[in-house]
């Protein structure tokens, strides 16, 4: 039976505001999670408003399920949000949507069951799939993959500076005995280290990286981000929420290329071109005080925003 900590959406006064919420208009919370956000944007709608809540994790749909399952302002769909735009086709609300919300990186009900396998201060099964009914655990990975692969996924997604070291002992371990438990990783990494950041597990970088490369997180982002733009009406809004440097690289230049000029060559320049497809409202918005000490999570939280244009 699932036991979690009670989910604290980060952020959320900040996100409803920049949301600029019309109470008849359609949103996606394109990472339902627990549904804090959700809850908050569901309380600004009329009855005729309307709220797409998508989410890869089946423990997340079924949450969603149970809670809003008779709400008729409530769209629940199984899924990546890098599908965002065909499930707004199917809809038939392309291009109508008022605003789109991604809550990126791995949520706090994830992290608090160890049968997922995404905390290394718990031991459970080395799973780490936000979808747990596709694609291969973290488990399977690391006990096929080469050495080589192994350190290039932690050097580019953990920034772990002793990746190759860290890769030749699970090579080594896992000829006598396969890797299946969180702790077993958690020992080999720390073995693996010669030295610890006195204010950071010597796990986390590791497990970030592996968490990123079995979800695909980063090439997902990057296509839901654009698919967004594309669902977005003339004055929608964007909101992105990450909570590691990856994640908000990719949103800040996603946003940044998109509010810039896109002038064809060889042609006339008119005044539409002048423009890009967004506006810059919010480049990066952190939780106050007050708010990290009530939700430690969101001390790593940034908040970027951004307007269509017509």
């Amino acid at each position: 039976m699932e036991t979690v900590k009670q989910h604290i959406p980060v952020l959320e006064d900040h996100v409803i505001d920049y949301l600029a919420i019309d109470e008849h208009g359609i949103y996606i919370d394109a990472t339902f999670g627990r549904g804090g956000h959700t809850a908050s944007i569901l309380a600004q709608l009329s009855p005729l408003g309307r709220l797409i809540c998508i989410d890869k994790d089946l423990d997340a749909i079924e949450h969603a399920r149970a809670k809003y399952a008779n709400d008729e302002r409530v769209l629940i769909h199984h899924g990546c949000f890098s599908e965002i735009e065909l499930l707004c086709k199917q809809l038939g609300c392309h291009g109508s949507v008022d605003g789109v919300l991604f809550d990126l990186g791995v949520s706090s009900p994830q992290l608090d069951t160890p049968e997922r396998g995404f905390s290394f201060s718990q031991d459970g099964p080395l799973d780490m799939r936000m979808d747990q009914s596709t694609g291969y655990s973290a488990s399977e990975w690391l006990n096929e993959a080469s050495k080589q692969e192994i350190a290039d996924i932690l050097k580019r997604f953990g920034e772990e500076r002793y990746a190759l070291r860290i890769a030749q002992n699970i090579i080594e371990s896992r000829v006598q005995t396969p890797i299946t438990r969180t702790q077993q990783l958690v020992n080999l990494i720390t073995q693996s280290l010669p030295r610890h950041d006195p204010y950071k597990h010597p796990a986390t970088r590791s497990f970030q990286a592996i968490r990123i490369h079995v979800n695909q997180e980063l090439q997902t982002l990057e296509k839901g981000l654009a698919g967004s733009l594309n669902v977005l009406n003339k004055e929608g809004r964007l909101c992105a929420i990450s909570f590691q440097s990856l994640e908000d690289r990719i949103v800040k230049r996603f946003m940044k290329a998109q509010s810039q000029a896109q002038l064809p060559k060889r042609l006339p320049v008119v005044a539409s071109a002048m423009l890009g497809r967004l506006r810059l409202i919010a480049k990066k918005i952190r939780a106050n005080e007050q708010e990290q000490a009530n939700n430690p999570r969101s001390r790593s939280a940034t908040l970027r925003v951004a307007q269509k244009l017509g």
